[in-house]
């Protein structure tokens, strides 16, 4: 092993235990190391972590992982203090003082991981530090975030490449676990590659086994498959309505199930994702926002109640399932009605361009933002409340948003909890006379000014827990402390809330200025209108291995049936029960045929009887109708053997041994049950009736016993009625009840 070898092994091995890399891992830990940009495509569960943070331990210097989830934030950085490397994140659910204690101790401590929204980029006390960071290698997870014909273009990443022109000499990593080769070539160009460079690993999750079920009675099919799959799971809704009546189904079914939304404070998603990790909540049911860059390995199932907008989407999701390697489920459930639901969505997702500069002008009017004002500035902006002021419908004002994002004019920020903000409205002097006059506020305004600074100027963000730690008040008596402060006109307080917040990127403009190239207009619609149909052909596509499908999506050309998904097994049981009939038609046969003592004896089969080739070993014992062995199936750990069974009360019992004798009956309606076959009318000859098979043997007496006579067919079959009439199990090609069947032999 060479140098640079035993210092990555050795980073492995200490601080995480490990002793090999997984597939391509290697590799792009190696990249990193000697320097190179590298674009690393890996599916959900392939390890991207382990590929920015091994190179980062080997050698000096910190690493700036640039990602838009707080909760991987958060996740990531307490698993990485848990193995004692200081890591330290920075999001808007910090407050201004703790963010610059965070930027200080990666310029001046030990941090090696440094987290960071895309947005926090372009903050002017980001650029002044980083300059001085000492960065050995730049992260950018959710690649596929960065370009403009990816499904989740966000224009806040394109300020990455303005942070590699402040980091001369310092490698990027660019990791997505969905990019198609325009998306992964538009990422190279974006993040300017020195040279394009692209490491792929395989797509295909052998372990997880998709389905899909056209059925109009979603929550029976969901229900049945959370009853017979044990485990943790998660089931995918498009609004925050859907995940409530759904987890309340479940709730009234027996079944421990939460629900998460944006709608939901941040305290109570933290607190419901703890309670879904930890095993208190078996299923939650949220919308698309939640588990993005959770790793529990343990689930089970995933559910997606409707179809997707992209199958790129749809992977990440589904992919959230069996990062344990162990079995696991992904179900998408597709009604009748569904095809013309992303029609319709496909029409609200791109208005035309004069309803989109009317939205934006109503917009700016609903903020009261003049012409020529608001560049630079931010608003709360309610989306539900301007909708319904406005008596719009919210899916067409958020596609337009998202086309003026898409073009430079604003930014809109997802809900998120933003903090309280104060500003003072009164000069230094007035407030000097205020704390003069009023003792019981002098301490409380002493402590506002000593936290914050530039309050006089602009809004500032607070710290209601932290204002009531240094005054030695409640939160509560800080709140009414505030309200107290805002009523006497000293300040202008806007409490804490759940709200997206709208930046202007450049001051209003007129409705006539306001420019939309029609040719990206055009080409991002037809993407869509693209990623519309490849998701309907996935959902209506009965041949061809579903992981093939998604391979060959994301540009894999050795792809290769998975054996696990729906039509794979559907193939294997069509198979089985080829093969199951197969066996008996040879078995049928080979029971009729008359045979010699040692030598075959000439046979006419019966003109309905079909040819069947018996098999040589049924022709020489002559006593064998047991089917080959059916084919073996991938282990799996929990669960049921299929997906099918999973969807069913209850698995179909195999034919009774009465069942098998009545199908041969059927297929020869004319021939006794148990005797030989009758030739020209005439018995056989006895050396036939002295053949192999058991029904053929001469009947002898044991000593000292009378022989009895043998029953007549008729008795024969009143005995096979009695018995076959008892039997519950169903005729596989009739589909009638056995005593039903009955009634049809002549």
């Amino acid at each position: 092993m060479d140098a640079l070898g035993e210092k990555i092994y050795g980073a492995l091995r200490r601080y995480w235990g490990f002793t090999s890399f997984r597939p391509v891992q290697e590799q792009i830990v190696r990249a990193a190391m000697e320097g190179r940009d590298t674009l690393a495509l890996m599916p959900t569960g392939g390890g991207k972590s382990l590929t920015y943070q091994v190179p980062t331990m080997a050698r000096e210097g910190l690493c700036i992982v640039v990602t838009p989830l707080i909760a991987l934030m958060k996740d990531q950085v307490d698993r990485l203090r848990a193995r004692n490397i200081p890591s330290v994140a920075i999001h808007s659910g910090l407050s201004p003082r703790q963010i610059d204690i965070a930027l200080d101790n990666c310029v001046y401590g030990d941090v090696k991981f440094l987290y960071v929204a895309p947005e926090r980029l372009a903050t002017e006390a980001f650029r002044l530090r980083v300059v001085r960071m000492n960065v050995s290698l730049l992260a950018v997870d959710e690649a596929h975030c960065i370009s403009q014909w990816g499904y989740d273009f966000r224009p806040s990443y394109l300020r990455i490449a303005e942070l590699r022109e402040r980091l001369p000499g310092v490698p990027v990593l660019a990791l997505t676990a969905s990019a198609t080769k325009v998306v992964a070539e538009d990422i190279m160009r974006h993040l300017k590659f020195a040279e394009p460079h692209i490491l792929r690993s395989s797509f295909a999750r052998p372990n997880l086994s998709y389905s899909v079920r056209h059925t109009d009675d979603k929550n029976g099919q969901l229900l049945r498959l959370v009853r017979n799959v044990a485990g943790t799971g998660i089931v995918y809704m498009r609004t925050r309505e859907g995940t409530e009546q759904i987890a309340e189904l479940l709730r009234e079914e027996g079944i421990t199930a939460a629900a998460y939304h944006g709608g939901l404070g941040h305290a109570e998603r933290a607190q419901r994702q703890e309670e879904w990790i930890s095993g208190k909540v078996r299923v939650m049911v949220a919308t698309n926002a939640f588990g993005m860059g959770i790793d529990k390995p343990d689930v089970r199932f995933v559910v997606h109640y409707a179809l997707c907008d992209s199958l790129e989407s749809y992977y990440q999701e589904a992919g959230r399932a069996g990062r344990d390697g162990a079995r696991a489920y992904a179900l998408l459930l597709v009604a009748s009605d569904d095809s013309e639901r992303i029609a319709r969505r496909f029409e609200q997702e791109f208005p035309p361009l004069d309803r989109v500069k009317e939205i934006y002008e109503r917009v700016c009017s609903y903020l009261r933002i003049g012409i020529g004002d608001g560049g630079g500035c931010s608003y709360l902006f309610n989306l539900h409340d301007f909708c319904a002021r406005e008596r719009l419908w919210s899916g067409t004002v958020q596609s337009a948003l998202r086309l003026l994002q898409q073009n430079g004019y604003l930014t809109l920020t997802d809900a998120q909890d933003n903090p309280a903000r104060i500003m003072f409205c009164i000069s230094r002097d007035e407030l000097y006379k205020l704390r003069i006059r009023r003792d019981d506020l002098d301490p409380f305004i002493r402590t506002l000014l000593r936290l914050y600074n530039g309050v006089f100027t602009e809004f500032r963000p607070i710290n209601e827990g932290e204002l009531a730690a240094w005054s030695g008040y409640t939160v509560d008596r800080v709140r009414e402390l505030l309200k107290l402060l805002w009523q006497l006109r000293v300040i202008r307080y806007i409490p804490s809330n759940r709200s997206p917040i709208l930046y202007l990127n450049e001051e209003r403009l007129p409705r006539a200025d306001l420019y939309i190239a029609p040719e990206t207009y055009r080409r991002r619609q037809e993407l869509m209108r693209e990623r519309f149909e490849r998701m309907i052909a996935y959902a209506d596509n009965e041949q061809e291995c579903r992981s093939v499908v998604l391979e060959r999506y994301f540009g894999a050309d050795d792809a290769t049936p998975c054996g696990v998904c729906d039509l794979c097994l559907a193939r294997k049981r069509t198979a089985r029960e080829a093969a199951r009939k197969e066996a008996e038609q040879a078995a049928g046969a080979a029971a009729t045929a008359p045979a010699g003592a040692g030598e075959d004896v000439p046979h006419t089969p019966h003109p309905e009887a079909p040819e069947a080739a018996t098999a040589p070993a049924l022709r020489q014992s002559g006593t064998s109708s047991t089917p080959p062995a059916q084919h073996p199936e991938p282990a799996q750990a929990t669960g049921p053997r299929n997906l099918s069974d999973a969807a069913s009360d209850t698995a179909p019992a195999a034919p009774s041994l009465a069942c098998r004798l009545l199908e041969r009956l059927a297929a020869h309606p004319r021939r006794s049950l148990c005797l030989p076959a009758r030739t020209a009318g005439r018995d056989p000859p006895p050396a036939a009736r002295r053949g192999t098979h058991p029904h053929h043997r001469r009947r002898t007496a044991p000593p000292g016993r009378p022989l009895k006579p043998s029953p007549t067919a008729s008795v024969r079959r009143a005995r096979h009625s009695a018995a076959h009439a008892a039997c519950t199990c169903r005729m596989p090609e009739k589909g009638l009840p056995a005593a039903s069947f009955l009634k049809n032999i002549p």
